[in-house]
C-alpha cells in the first residue's frame, strides 16, 4: 500500500473525506474511534482494539453540544486536546480528527437524526435531546470518516444499543464494535466526567459499582425478581448521602424494558447525580 500520511491532526471535514477516501481507494480497514476527548484508560483500551483490528485508526476528539441538555454540563466538560492527541497517538492512532463546533453545525444546519423504541427509554426519558444528539453526531462522523468499524465502551450500553440500530435502521456499510467497561481499581466505571468530582464525590461515587455488584450476588443466590434487585441496588446507594439516584433498574438489553423475571444477559443499569455529575454504569446478569 503506498504510504498515507499519518501521525497528524486534521481539523477539516474535506481534509478528513480525502484522508479516507485515499485510504480506502488503497484497500486499506479503517477503525474510528468516537470520543469527546478527556481521554482515559477506556477510551485507549478502544483504541488498541480498533489498532489491532484495522490497517488504519482514527481517533475523533469532538465536544458535542447537541448532545447536552444542560448548558452548564457543557461548559464544565473537560478539553484537553493537546494531552488527549499525546495519548491516542501513543496507542497506535493513526489520525486524529478534532474539528470545531462551526464546522460540524455550520450557520443554517437543521437536520438531526431521531429515533423512537429504545432512545426514548432510561437515558433517552431523563435527557430528553441527549440522544437525538449522539446519533446525529455519530451519524456525521460515519459519513465523514467512512470507517471499516467503530469502536463504543460498553459502560454506555445504551448508546451501544442505539447506534448499532441507527446503523442497521440506515443499512450503513460499517460494523459496530462493542468493548468492555474498564474501571478504576475500586469498580468505578472510567469517564471523563469523574474529572468533575470533588474528593468527597469521588470517594461516594464507589457506591455505584458496589449496588450493582451486591444485585448481582443476591441475583446468583436465587433472586429473579426485577423489583427486589432495583431496591438492593436503591439500598446501597441510598446509604451515601451525595448521591441522588435516576435510576436503578433490571433491564432488558434489547428493548431496555423491565423484564418479568431477571434472566442471564439481562442488564443490572444505573444512572445518579453526584453533585452537579451524573454518572451511569451497567453490568450484565
Amino acid at each position: 500500500m503506498p504510504r498515507i500520511k499519518t501521525g497528524i491532526t486534521i481539523q477539516s471535514i474535506n481534509e478528513m473525506r480525502a484522508f479516507s477516501a485515499e485510504a480506502r481507494r488503497q484497500n486499506a480497514s479503517l477503525g474510528l474511534v468516537p470520543t469527546m476527548g478527556a481521554l482515559h484508560d477506556g477510551h485507549l483500551s478502544l483504541t488498541q482494539r480498533s489498532v489491532s483490528e484495522n490497517d488504519l485508526t482514527i481517533v475523533s476528539i469532538f465536544v458535542n453540544p447537541i448532545q447536552f441538555d444542560n448548558t452548564d454540563d457543557l461548559a464544565s466538560y473537560p478539553e484537553t486536546l493537546a494531552s488527549d492527541t499525546d495519548m491516542a497517538f501513543y496507542k497506535g492512532a493513526d489520525i486524529i480528527f478534532a474539528p470545531a463546533a462551526e464546522e460540524m453545525y455550520p450557520d443554517g444546519f437543521s437536520t438531526y437524526v431521531d429515533m423512537t423504541g429504545i432512545a426514548e427509554k432510561l437515558c433517552g426519558g431523563s435527557r430528553l435531546s441527549h440522544f437525538r444528539g449522539v446519533l446525529t453526531v455519530v451519524n456525521k462522523l460515519f459519513g465523514i470518516c467512512n470507517p471499516t468499524r467503530a469502536y463504543f465502551g460498553e459502560k454506555d450500553i445504551q448508546q451501544l444499543a442505539i447506534v448499532k440500530k441507527m446503523v442497521s435502521d440506515l443499512c450503513m456499510n460499517l460494523e459496530i464494535i462493542g468493548c468492555p467497561t474498564i474501571r478504576e481499581e475500586d469498580g468505578l466505571a472510567m469517564s471523563s466526567r469523574n474529572k468533575n468530582l470533588s474528593r468527597e464525590e469521588r470517594d461516594a461515587a464507589k457506591s455505584i459499582y458496589h449496588a450493582l455488584t451486591e444485585a448481582k450476588t443476591l441475583c446468583g443466590h436465587g433472586e429473579n425478581s426485577p423489583d427486589k434487585l432495583a431496591e438492593c441496588m436503591e439500598a446501597v446507594l441510598n446509604r451515601e448521602p451525595l448521591i441522588r439516584i435516576d435510576y436503578a433498574l433490571l433491564a432488558d438489553p434489547l428493548n431496555f424494558e423491565t423484564p418479568k423475571s431477571a434472566k442471564k444477559g439481562d442488564l443490572l443499569m444505573i444512572a445518579v447525580f453526584i453533585g452537579h455529575t451524573r454518572l451511569i454504569d451497567n453490568m450484565r446478569l
